[in-house]
């Protein structure tokens, strides 16, 4: 059985991933879903004291799941989520991995498209340069519209409550901002690299925060020769993970990165 590895994106922590964990451990396999650098206490303590979530970087980020992979006994399935799908697509790019799922997945480097629905969801952040250097968390009716858009007004509160935090304001300006800098910055992955696992961006159809025309231009941004494909689940919203009908997807994107493994 490989091993699983979960990675969290922004606005959350691992404890995202909690239904996930149990469903694949209940399958045999070991999963383990790192914490940011920082972030491995509650959900609760993080809201109270947000200082370790402005100190994280993307290149502490990457470098702390890649120690944490190099410890395991095999070159594990990466799955990621917003953010991490980002992550994953760059450890696969360093070699880690034995293939990767990048769920609603925020933009490597190099890729332009910013969907109105992206705008307004990145809006809290995004709307003063002043949040480089804050977490910035976002109110119940910012989280439905960003991550719940398709849930219940009571799956949305219950969750916000539960999995919600605040996000690092300078990453996500320094996502933006990318673009248009001179040389590689943080998210910057080798669409070239022919080394690279084979790859399967997932994205929800409803998703306002990623939605598929971002992951669509993403992956075709890649032009290496290894596997690259793309699928797309109606009627599910940026929080997939926690969606009903989730237990169908983990089983189909775990079923295909195990046929695809190096």
């Amino acid at each position: 059985m490989k091993p699983i590895v979960l990675v969290h994106g922004f606005w959350v922590t691992p404890r995202s991933w909690e239904n996930w964990i149990a469903h694949y451990e209940a399958k045999g396999h070991r999963v383990i879903a790192p914490a940011y650098p920082g972030f491995e206490v509650e959900v609760e303590a993080l809201n109270a004291d947000p200082s370790p979530i402005v100190a994280v970087t993307v290149p502490q980020i990457i470098a702390h799941i890649e120690e944490q992979i190099r410890a395991l006994p095999e070159a594990p399935i990466i799955i990621g989520h917003s953010a991490g799908g980002a992550f994953t697509q760059i450890l696969l790019d360093h070699g880690y991995g034995a293939a990767g799922v990048a769920m609603n997945s925020a933009p490597t480097e190099g890729v332009r498209v910013v969907p109105l629905s992206q705008v307004k969801s990145t809006f809290p952040v995004l709307k003063s340069p002043a949040n480089r250097h804050k977490a910035v968390p976002l109110t119940l009716e910012q989280w439905t519209y960003a991550f719940t858009n398709t849930f219940t007004e009571e799956e949305s509160r219950a969750l916000w409550e539960r999995y919600a935090i605040p996000a690092n304001g300078g990453i996500l300006w320094g996502s933006v901002l990318a673009n248009f800098q001179p040389g590689h910055q943080d998210t910057w992955v080798d669409y070239h690299n022919d080394n690279r696992a084979p790859l399967l961006f997932v994205s929800g159809s409803e998703d306002h925060i990623m939605p598929p025309a971002v992951q669509k231009s993403n992956a075709e941004h890649y032009k290496s020769n290894t596997v690259t494909e793309i699928r797309e689940y109606e009627g599910y919203a940026h929080l997939l993970p926690a969606q009903k009908g989730w237990e169908q997807i983990a089983d189909e994107v775990l079923e295909w990165a195990l046929r695809h493994a190096r």
